[in-house]
């Protein structure tokens, strides 16, 4: 199945484009691999062709398992018709384990190479720390220069085609871009209308960064999430003058501001109605209101008093 999905142009690989909507596969509790695979393999065959997985997600096996029988059911030709995207886990980012980390994810997937390829966060673990992790004894600061050269170094072998980052703020990613030798070409951050990021998306369009925003809808149901984004009023009142849902209207105005995103649903007729926004728009009137709505942040927080960040606005350079 065809769909519109407009695509942006990505730095540091020619003519390498992203998808602008991505499916994501994150769940919090973990649910079992059958679901996941059965899941994504529904949206490929509803054409979503981007796939935003991570090591920690645990999902790119059973993303990797979709994929194969996507090409035996013939809902796509091959693997090329796709965009995968998978993140360098805190645990592995020290240089010298992220070229087996990107082997692993390879493995895991059953692919020669993946899309775009990201260092999660900007902090590191204990090697071999995995999640849950206790955040006053396993978290270590980031070599970020050692790191990205590493990242660097798959992209040169053709086992990743781009290669950027997750959850840095603007501060971060210039020290990042004073010693890096390839352009970071995705920065993946908690974006909804509640928590704009206005400042970070203009310095990424300045660098010729591509933002890419997960949690649009506010990441209700987990821990780490809010009601905030699916309870808004002011969003409210414009879906029902549409005649779309919150989340419509929430993903309608990320592709307005420009950015890539990933949704994730496993339920099947949200999985295609959320595809359904790229055949109206949002009125001036209506990018004003959201543009006012109050704001807050909420985000997954890798910080304690013994941890190289002790505090968000410390883990985002006080740009929260």
């Amino acid at each position: 199945m065809e769909i519109s999905n407009p695509k942006l142009p990505l730095l540091g690989s020619a003519d390498k484009t992203i998808p602008v909507f991505g499916f994501g596969t994150a769940t919090f509790p973990f649910v079992p691999f059958e679901t996941t695979k059965e899941a994504i393999l529904h949206a490929i065959e509803l054409g979503y062709g981007h796939f935003d997985s991570a090591t920690i997600y645990q999902t790119e096996q059973p993303l990797g398992q979709a994929i194969s029988e996507a090409i035996s059911l013939r809902f796509i030709k091959s693997r090329e018709e796709l965009f995968i995207t998978s993140k360098l886990w805190c645990c592995d980012a020290h240089p010298e384990l992220v070229l087996p980390a990107i082997q692993k994810s390879l493995k895991n997937l059953n692919l020669e190479y993946i899309d775009l390829y990201l260092i999660h966060w900007p902090v590191a673990l204990k090697p071999g720390k995995n999640y849950p992790f206790d955040k006053e004894q396993d978290l270590l600061p980031l070599d970020f220069q050692s790191v990205w050269e590493a990242m660097e170094e798959c992209q040169k072998l053709g086992l990743v085609k781009s290669i950027g980052v997750s959850n840095f703020s603007r501060k971060k990613l210039e020290t990042l871009l004073a010693t890096a030798k390839i352009l970071l070409a995705i920065n993946q951050v908690e974006m909804n209308p509640i928590w704009q990021q206005k400042k970070l998306r203009e310095f990424c369009k300045e660098k010729g960064i591509v933002v890419a925003a997960y949690s649009l809808l506010g990441a209700r149901g987990v821990f780490w999430g809010t009601n905030r984004v699916m309870e808004c009023e002011v969003l409210k009142e414009i879906a029902d003058e549409k005649g779309k849902t919150i989340a419509q209207v929430c993903l309608r105005w990320a592709f307005e501001q420009g950015v890539s995103f990933v949704a994730k649903s496993f339920n099947k007729e949200r999985m295609k109605e959320n595809l359904g926004i790229f055949d109206w728009k949002l009125s001036p009137d209506e990018l004003q209101k959201i543009d006012k709505i109050q704001r807050g942040y909420f985000a997954l927080e890798v910080t304690a008093n013994a941890a190289p960040y002790k505090t968000p606005q410390e883990l985002w350079d006080g740009e929260i």
